[in-house]
């Protein structure tokens, strides 16, 4: 099995059309074709189901396409690796966070990893932490920030607790306050609010939501299907309240009223994860480092 037969195969199975792929590659189309028919030989299996104008994948071609993937990441990264100076004159980090954390955790970090290292671009890419997940073990980030316990737990991934964080009740200033006013909310005290809620998928959600149904009632939603910075603007607006990490409350203060939770409040863990397998490149090792030692 040969590095460039697998390129092949992945620009075949992304465009499904063997010319475009042969362009795409810089090759000839026969050439092209005579190397996938290699690779199905020493596998032993036919990758595609070929018709006129319909390439499609087999069970052996869906197989293969993600380890391929990955290997060609894994490559990827190696040559990255390799190109950096000892300086770190030179190189990538491919960040993931969620997006609360991209507008409360990384701004300060990220400015100082960048002034130590200019050369190094950052690739930060938002998600929550399931797709986050499935992004590190496809080889596509180097290191990810996200939110314990994770979705779906993965052996493959090491993970680091960077912060635990408390999360606050955010109101606007010019509707009534929260539990009656008082200087700490309960949980249960949002029973009959109108929430401002993320949207599917986002950490947050998830957590608020349990944490009522914990106190046994369902949360009443007035807006949801938001991020961070429309959750925050409709809170502004009065359209109700929500629940937000303190960090973030603390940033984006102006036009908020910021109310604690009671004990035992509600708190969330913030991991750095990356693969086990392999190694982060040299860069992302010092961001690492930078982002413990914060």
């Amino acid at each position: 099995m040969q590095f460039h037969q697998l390129q092949y195969f992945v620009a075949v199975a992304e465009t499904r059309h063997f010319t475009r792929a042969a362009e795409l590659m810089h090759v000839a189309q026969p050439s092209l074709s005579q190397q996938i028919k290699a690779l199905e030989r020493e596998l032993g299996a036919d990758l595609f189901l070929r018709a006129r104008g319909n390439i499609t994948l087999t069970d052996a071609g869906e197989a293969l396409l993600p380890l391929a993937r990955r290997i060609l990441a894994d490559t990827d990264t190696a040559r990255q690796e390799v190109q950096e100076l000892v300086q770190l004159r030179r190189g990538r980090v491919r960040l993931g966070a969620t997006p609360s954390l991209c507008t409360g955790l990384l701004p300060d970090v990220l400015r100082a990893f960048h002034d130590s290292y200019p050369g190094i671009r950052l690739l930060i890419e938002e998600g929550g932490s399931h797709d986050l997940v499935r992004e590190l073990a496809r080889g596509a980030l180097d290191l990810a920030l996200v939110v314990l316990p994770l979705p779906t737990p993965s052996p493959a991934l090491t993970t680091v607790e960077v912060l635990r964080e408390d999360l606050v009740v955010v109101s606007s200033p010019e509707a009534p306050a929260p539990g009656g006013g008082r200087r700490t909310v309960r949980i249960a005290d949002l029973e009959g609010e109108r929430l401002v809620m993320f949207r599917h998928g986002y950490d947050l959600r998830e957590l608020t939501v349990a944490a009522c149904r914990a106190e046994g009632f369902e949360p009443d939603f007035a807006v949801e299907g938001g991020e961070m910075d429309a959750v925050l603007g409709f809170v502004r607006a009065g359209l109700g309240v929500a629940v937000v990490p303190r960090m973030i409350a603390t940033r984006s203060g102006r036009g908020l009223r910021v109310t604690p939770l009671a004990r035992p409040g509600l708190h969330r863990t913030i991991a750095l994860a990356h693969r086990s397998d392999v190694a982060p490149p040299r860069a992302a090792r010092e961001l690492q480092r930078m982002l413990l030692d914060r």
